[in-house]
């Protein structure tokens, strides 16, 4: 069975152009939305995944209707064929029942993971140029090294457990007991 999807962003614009493409191509049923392609949640979008089957084939009139990113249309893509699902679009010509379409689509997802790893570059690059300048990336410490040496002179005195050594320093009881050498193990052989 065609099925289709067709969205516009704003209240102002009408589907009556992807509505026209989509029954001239023959979709026997069209789910229809209203909503930014920036949105995670689409409740239409999530209807027609939902109620769509193998052997199905989702048209849209444009690949940008269907997914956010580039990234978000290549994870519907990949859902839609472990489900053996195809997709068709209509502008861009690609359909997944086709060599070729299978191919232009297996293209996007290179170009998808591409562009995952040169972030991961950019990311590391960024860390390891801001640690040549002697600045240390993410989240700061939440027992540096004056309350570790507080917290174990806490613990070698014997008189509070490990969690309410942890509620002085004002941190969880985990928190301690992963940063106290030993860990848990520790904190609790010291305080028996």
């Amino acid at each position: 069975m065609l099925i289709g999807y067709a969205r516009v962003s704003t209240g102002d614009q009408n589907h009556d152009l992807q509505h026209d493409a989509l029954r001239a191509v023959g979709c026997e049923r069209i789910w229809t939305e209203t909503a930014s392609g920036a949105r995670t949640y689409r409740p239409q979008l999530t209807a027609l995944l939902d109620a769509a089957r193998a052997g199905d084939t989702l048209v849209v009139w444009r690949l940008d209707r269907l997914g956010r990113s580039l990234r978000h249309l290549i994870e519907i893509g990949d859902d839609l064929q472990r489900r053996q699902i195809a997709l068709r679009s209509l502008t861009e010509g690609i359909d997944t029942t086709t060599t070729a379409g299978r191919f232009v689509f297996s293209l996007l997802g290179a170009l998808a993971q591409m562009e995952r790893e040169i972030l991961i570059e950019r990311t590391q690059a960024g860390l390891a140029a801001a640690a040549a300048r002697g600045l240390k990336g993410g989240r700061p410490r939440a027992l540096d090294d004056g309350k570790v040496r507080a917290a174990q002179a806490m613990l070698a005195a014997g008189t509070l457990s490990g969690a309410e050594i942890a509620k002085q320093l004002g941190v969880a009881p985990s928190t301690l007991y992963r940063t106290i050498p030993g860990g848990r193990r520790a904190v609790i052989d010291r305080a028996a």
